[in-house]
């Protein structure tokens, strides 16, 4: 894991009943906006009268489609799309969603967004009965239980009704068969999914709102935790609400960092409840200091909560590069902080010769964090104090984050005053875990916090530490190569 969090995937679904637009061109359009999400790997499946063609790959959105790719899927009444982050596993094409199989009923398309934390349970039970994997995802499982399902149920919904009662964990899905588009969300709702529509009957499914802007609908409501929506072949929207026992138990995180900030979830704009977080921390961990900036992108909106609450102006000290890879893919250490230097750059104008309060949304091993405090010394800043409009994580996430073992987060190894130190700052103030919590003030959930305070709403798996799904299942089939 690098210096860096990441969530599973997005996930986006359009049913479309009169045809006025083109599904695949909008689930393209909606993947781009959900591109944060996920980065490795993306896909799309269309349903043209009851059949259903899937293209995919390793790679983002415009690398994948090209208009020739786009052309070749057709026309279609519905559709569904996905971006993919292994929070562990190979990156490959196998591993790309949506994930599409064909049973003796008819075919099934899937997009998942989370973690099943029975996943190697419910694994070990399909192999013994003669299931093949082709895949390390848990998103499979879903599948094969979904088809053990249909074959003995009377409808699609049905069997993932059923389904529920056999997963654990985090699931938002997008569920295509050959006549209907179902949204699916987790008893629990640790996972954004959201609906839109607009005037000429469209119908969207998303992991944020902020892919509706990209089609050109309107955001109606969040998918409650528990429930199933279905959009059969004639448009008629449907709920089966058997699982909704509660109210969303949202991963706090979504609003700190995954979630884009022109988006809103639960009814709280994801903008507004960073500035709140800005606010808070402001008050929580007060300083002397000239200027306050945020790192981008989603430190930039508590920065400026910061500076509202502080009365310290707000300026912009980093300009990012956006074209520069991920970091975390570089191979080597070397070009991992080669790759920082080139994707952030200070603006000395703004930060030289003055105390700067420089607020992040998180510290995770705290490599990133010591080479950007040090982008500010070299830009000329006099002191640098860091704030961080999160509280440290202390513990691993099983429901769809790669915050995977304590052993890989600072905040299990050393104290404030050790991790000030070892990044270089002249002080250091985390958001607390009551200020977490307050920040989306308008959000209509409750929230998972387990990884700032090992309290998980739902269980967890048996094992003490976290063993990756995926890793497992890599470590089982190397030591079946190693043996043959």
């Amino acid at each position: 894991m690098q210096d860096m969090i990441h969530e599973e995937c997005g996930v986006f679904g359009i049913y479309d009943k009169n045809m006025v637009s083109d599904v695949v061109s909008d689930t393209y359009y909606g993947l781009f906006a959900l591109q944060h999400r996920g980065q490795e790997s993306c896909g799309i499946a269309v349903n043209d009268r009851g059949v259903i063609t899937a293209h995919k790959d390793v790679g983002l959105v415009r690398d994948v489609f090209d208009q020739h790719e786009l052309d070749k899927l057709g026309k279609g009444q519905m559709a569904i799309g996905h971006t993919r982050y292994s929070t562990f596993g190979t990156v490959n094409h196998t591993n790309a969603q949506p994930l599409l199989v064909r049973h003796i009923k008819g075919q099934l398309a899937i997009a998942h967004n989370g973690n099943l934390t029975n996943a190697a349970e419910l694994r070990e039970e399909l192999e013994q009965k003669g299931a093949i994997f082709h895949t390390t995802n848990d998103s499979e499982i879903i599948c094969y239980i979904i088809i053990q399902e249909r074959l003995k149920t009377s409808s699609i919904e049905k069997a993932i009704e059923n389904t529920m009662n056999r997963i654990e964990g985090a699931y938002s899905l997008v569920v295509m068969s050959p006549e209907k588009l179902i949204a699916v969300r987790d008893k629990k709702g640790f996972r954004p999914l959201v609906m839109g529509k607009d005037k000429d009957g469209r119908i969207v499914f998303a992991s944020e709102t902020c892919a509706f802007a990209a089609v050109g609908v309107d955001y109606v409501r969040d998918i409650d935790a528990g429930e199933i929506v279905v959009i059969d072949h004639d448009g008629v929207e449907h709920s089966i609400r058997t699982h909704c026992k509660e109210k969303p138990h949202m991963c706090v995180f979504e609003y700190v960092y995954f979630a884009r900030s022109d988006s809103i979830l639960q009814h709280q704009p994801v903008h507004e409840a960073r500035r709140n977080a800005g606010r808070i921390l402001a008050k929580e961990h007060p300083v002397e200091a000239d200027v306050v900036i945020g790192v981008p992108d989603s430190g930039l909106d508590a920065a400026q909560g910061y500076a509202e609450e502080s009365g310290i102006p707000y300026g912009m000290g980093f300009i990012k590069n956006r074209y520069i890879a991920r970091t975390f893919i570089q191979p080597t250490q070397g070009q991992r902080e080669n790759a920082v230097n080139m994707k952030l750059h200070v603006i000395s104008s703004v930060v030289k010769d003055k105390r700067v309060i420089m607020v992040d949304d998180s510290i995770v091993r705290g490599t990133t964090s010591a080479r950007i405090v040090k982008l500010l010394r070299d830009g000329g800043a006099t002191e640098v104090h860091v704030r961080v409009s999160a509280p440290p994580f202390i513990s691993p996430c099983y429901f769809g984050t790669d915050i995977d073992s304590k052993q890989n987060l600072i905040a299990c190894k050393m104290n404030l005053e050790e991790i000030c130190e070892s990044i270089g700052a002249d002080s250091l103030g985390y958001l607390s875990v009551d200020g977490v919590k307050k920040m989306a003030v308008d959000a209509d959930c409750d929230f998972c916090t387990g990884c700032f305070t090992e309290k998980y709403p739902a269980p967890i798996p048996k094992h003490s530490e976290k063993s990756k799904f995926e890793m497992k299942i890599e470590k089982k089939e190397n030591k079946h190569d190693e043996e043959l």
